[in-house]
């Protein structure tokens, strides 16, 4: 449950342009027929700190957790940003994943340095995980994005300025939310960022698509907004009129014989059509390995044009952590948030690596326990007792369960993606009596619906005995006894050592032995498939995992700080796809040799498996 509500208005400014085909304030009727409107605010859940890194004097955060209750903490300690850049889904209709790599062996790596060889990349083994699903129905997806609209406004400083980053599939509608929200006469700039060297697209009867929007708004007209003039190279130099004013009005200079006067200009102003060389994905020049990945030039114009030195920008979807990245390089203050273990992992290890000192915070609202809400809700449909498709059922049914009595049971989960829904209050349970029941067939008996998070069971169970619009039975099943299903965790056997090591000094831990479940999952069901789709051109070859399982980690930590609580990386090693070692953020051509190096007696070991789960296991002595 939320410790509490952070209110915050829910109503469009007036005289805007409205988008009025969906629900932006749920109503049901109460006692006496009397209609009723709910605004429960944005919701405020405990923050855990996970992790310190240096000092981090500037308060630099890294959120796991939803857009709308990252910003219900930032209101309540009363924080506000200075520039937001967001780059939520799309609405595109595509499965994101991230590609995986087997690591090599550490004795395998060690032959090899001995040997003066190098592996071909290609011999590396890799498959995917899929990070999240841009699918979305429309009316959920405007519902879902006009919250997290007016809950990054609330947190806004009044001279504030937000880009939101969309194409073509959704943004002309998220264009009229932003105009509701902002209001147009704060609308800045459509800004068409062109990525002119993309591959065109010749299997369709279009021209080929090159450019995403950045609808770029300021908080309020009144207030004077950053905006720094920006620069960019000509491709070579012209001749440009000298301009000056006179009397208020702009006007040739000439010279003293009277003759109008020029200047070679090498460069000239940023427009609103941004040919920004990066190829795309950004990942192929600046690797993190993650999907929908941006370019680190496109946000240095960003925050330059918007923001100075010392600023708060803010990220509420950040990804691969591009944002946080360049805020801390053009030495402004930043604040990372994303929902996915992928994206705060990625930006944590980018940030160590780039020397940023900042917090790891995760939202404790029930479901952060997992590494991303699509695997989560793929998972739930296998972990649910009897769950299938229904091609009968509307969309806000999950599937159906079969009885031998009751027949078909509509099934109702919560959108892992949308806070709005985890929570199972009144304004809820009315929706489903008065909306989504209605529209099912007049057989049906019963349904059943899971929650995250309920107000009160009993007054939910009184507020459906007392409306007797329907004859439907209704069941109320917790979804986090199904959540605590989902992840078996990994399996390590390790020794201490103490070592004479020049560089580290005093203690090793060597890994004698790892065993991920999850990983070796995900291996055979891609085993299985390369199988099925193997032919004499394409032959058969499985993924292989040695006897003690060294290949499947990607990083290691120690704690030698406390043996409990906050997490302190007193030492630490990541293992790229190569199989190089990056070293406390320092990347190194050395292959793992299977131990970590600390010059004080640890506490605690962390390893991260390569699908992202991190386990940490207690050192004894």
């Amino acid at each position: 449950m939320p410790i509490k509500y952070v209110p915050f208005i829910p109503e469009p400014i007036e005289g805007q342009a409205v988008l009025g085909n969906f629900n932006r304030i749920l109503k049901y009727k109460g006692a006496g027929d009397v209609s009723m409107t709910i605004q429960r605010g944005m919701p405020l859940y405990e923050m855990e700190k996970q992790e310190t890194v240096g000092e981090n004097p500037d308060g630099n955060m890294v959120i796991r957790g939803e857009c709308v209750s990252a910003c219900a903490y930032l209101k309540e300690k009363g924080m506000q940003v200075d520039l937001v850049y967001i780059d939520p889904p799309f609405a595109s209709g595509a499965d994101y994943a991230k590609k995986v790599y087997i690591r090599r062996n550490p004795k395998v790596a060690e032959a090899v340095a001995q040997a003066e060889q190098q592996l071909d990349i290609d011999e590396l083994k890799v498959f995917e995980e899929k990070m999240y699903g841009d699918v979305w129905d429309k009316e959920k997806y405007l519902n879902w994005m006009y919250e997290n609209l007016m809950a990054i406004k609330s947190v806004m400083s009044e001279t504030a300025s937000i880009y939101v980053h969309l194409d073509w599939h959704i943004g002309h509608y998220v264009k009229i939310l932003l105009d509701e929200v902002f209001g147009e006469e704060n609308f800045r700039n459509d800004i068409i960022w062109y990525y002119y060297n993309k591959m065109p697209d010749m299997r369709k009867p279009i021209f080929t698509r090159s450019h995403d929007i950045i609808y770029f708004y300021s908080k309020n007209k009144d207030n004077p907004y950053i905006f720094n003039l920006q620069l960019e190279k000509r491709l070579e130099p012209v001749k440009q009129l000298i301009r000056k004013k006179v009397d208020g009005k702009m006007v040739n200079a000439r010279d003293e014989n009277g003759n109008v006067m020029y200047r070679n200009s090498e460069d000239r102003i940023v427009d609103d059509v941004w040919r920004i060389s990066m190829l795309q994905p950004a990942d192929k020049e600046e690797p993190v390995g993650y999907a929908t990945q941006k370019p680190e030039v496109l946000l240095e114009r960003i925050i330059k044009a918007s923001s100075n030195e010392n600023m708060l920008v803010a990220d509420f979807f950040g990804g691969s952590g591009v944002t946080a990245a360049v805020a801390n390089k053009l030495g402004r203050r930043f604040i990372h948030c994303d929902i996915g273990l992928n994206s705060i992992q990625t930006t944590r290890d980018r940030l160590k690596t780039d020397g940023a000192e900042f917090e790891v915070l995760e939202i404790k609202d029930g479901v952060q326990l997992y590494r991303n809400p699509v695997q989560t809700m793929d998972k739930i449909k296998l972990l649910i007792p009897g769950l299938k498709n229904e091609d009968s059922l509307d969309s806000f049914w999950e599937g159906a369960v079969s009885d031998s009595k009751l027949g078909t049971i509509p099934v109702y989960v919560p959108n892992l993606m949308d806070s709005s829904s985890k929570l199972l209050d009144k304004v809820m349970m009315n929706r489903i009596i008065h909306q989504a029941i209605p529209d099912l067939d007049s057989n049906i008996k019963k349904v059943i619906v899971y929650y995250i998070d309920i107000t009160d069971e009993a007054e939910i169970q009184k507020f459906i005995k007392e409306d007797d619009s329907i004859n439907i039975e209704i069941e109320l099943r917790d979804l986090k006894t199904v959540l605590d299903d989902v992840i078996i965790g990994d399996y390590s056997e390790f020794h201490i050592e103490e070592t004479r090591d020049d560089l580290f000094g005093g203690y090793a831990v060597a890994i004698d032995k790892f065993i991920s479940d999850r990983v070796l999952s995900k291996i055979a069901e891609f085993n299985q498939k390369a199988f099925l789709n193997s032919s004499a051109k394409k032959p058969y070859k499985p993924i292989e995992i040695s006897e003690d399982g060294l290949e499947q980690i990607e990083f290691l930590s120690v704690d030698c700080t406390a043996a409990e609580g906050e997490w302190h990386s007193d030492s630490e090693i990541k293992i790229d796809k190569n199989g190089y070692m990056i070293v406390n953020g320092t990347k190194t051509k050395e292959f793992w040799d299977g131990q970590i190096r600390c010059d004080k007696k640890p506490f605690r070991l962390k390893i991260r498996n390569i699908c992202g789960d991190e386990t940490v296991w207690n050192i004894s002595y």
